[in-house]
């Protein structure tokens, strides 16, 4: 029995969000059209986006002025990211918020949780945390601050920071060496791998593709989602990365990591393995379902676990159309 095109689904506009993402990436229309701006606009009217901005402190920022990441999922860094996600506009609210958050970012152009009390705390050169850095990245990207001074440092931050054996060295990373094949944090290098996948073509500078070709094939050699390592010495499944959700913030799937490299225009046989998991998981009415939830630690909820989903819909076939072409 053929599946069900699942496409008039996400183009409802009750989820305006999904339908902004689905009418530019799916049905291929320009940010400037008719179509496109409409949605946008409705966007910024819609429950999630209302209701996030609601929460915001008049300074700028969410929960803690001194410290952008706690509480989790609902402070100014998770807040920033999820209207990002959602596809919101740079807005006034979005601005202060933005404006705010660079407090925390030090003059290498890392940035860390806290708002430093001294000169010396913003002289700081730790190289830690490249998960922070990377969704930082992608809600300025999204927000128009790709030319913006403070988001160049970062990035030099970024390319200087990366490791000759691949990926971006972390304190908390790996637990178990043993456990493991990568040297250097995956979650967080997937995590970067989609940010630097939404630079433009022509704004990557030299040292920059040679970063993302690092990743690109860090990725592969790992089968996307096959990292680990069992006792004998042979790779293992990563399970929870075998199921889908939305939003991840610091973590990743086997269906973020293809969307990345379908973006970036990647096309390899090592990535079958991953086009079958995402392919095998289309359910008959052509839908694919939520997996895995923040539900209930967010301002707001996104879909019900275990139901169709349009978020992960989206997604998939984002990615499987690009891998297909």
């Amino acid at each position: 029995m053929p599946l069900t095109d699942p496409i008039d689904w996400l183009l409802e506009e009750s989820n305006p969000s999904v339908r902004y993402w689905a009418l530019r990436d799916l049905i291929g229309l320009s940010l400037d059209s008719v179509e496109v701006l409409k949605t946008q606009a409705a966007i910024m009217h819609s429950e999630h986006v209302q209701r996030i901005l609601s929460a915001q402190k008049p300074g700028g920022w969410w929960e803690d002025e001194k410290n952008m990441y706690l509480p989790k999922y609902t402070a100014t860094t998770h807040s920033l990211l999820l209207l990002a996600e959602l596809g919101a506009s740079s807005v006034p609210e979005i601005t202060r918020g933005i404006e705010h958050l660079f407090l925390s970012q030090r003059y290498s152009g890392h940035f860390l949780t806290d708002i430093p009390a001294t000169e010396k705390g913003y002289s700081s050169f730790i190289k830690d945390g490249c998960c922070l850095d990377a969704n930082i990245l992608y809600y300025l990207l999204h927000f128009g601050y790709i030319n913006d001074p403070r988001t160049r440092k970062l990035l030099d931050f970024i390319i200087e920071y990366h490791s000759s054996e691949a990926g971006w060295k972390c304190r908390s990373y790996p637990i178990n060496p043993m456990g493991v094949f990568p040297s250097n944090c995956y979650m967080g290098a997937s995590k970067m791998l989609r940010s630097l996948s939404m630079i433009p073509k022509d704004m990557r500078t030299k040292d920059m593709i040679s970063v993302i070709d690092s990743e690109v094939e860090n990725v592969l050699e790992n089968g996307l989602y096959r990292y680990l390592r069992n006792s004998d010495g042979s790779r293992k499944d990563k399970v929870g990365w075998k199921k889908f959700g939305f939003p991840l913030f610091y973590q990743s799937d086997a269906l973020e990591l293809l969307d990345s490299l379908t973006r970036l225009g990647v096309k390899d046989d090592r990535m079958l393995g991953t086009v079958k998991l995402v392919s095998d998981a289309q359910q008959p009415d052509g839908r694919w379902l939520l997996e895995n939830t923040y539900n209930g630690k967010m301002w707001v909820s996104f879909e019900e676990k275990g139901k169709p989903s349009k978020w992960i819909t989206l997604r998939a076939l984002r990615a499987l159309s690009r891998f297909q072409l």
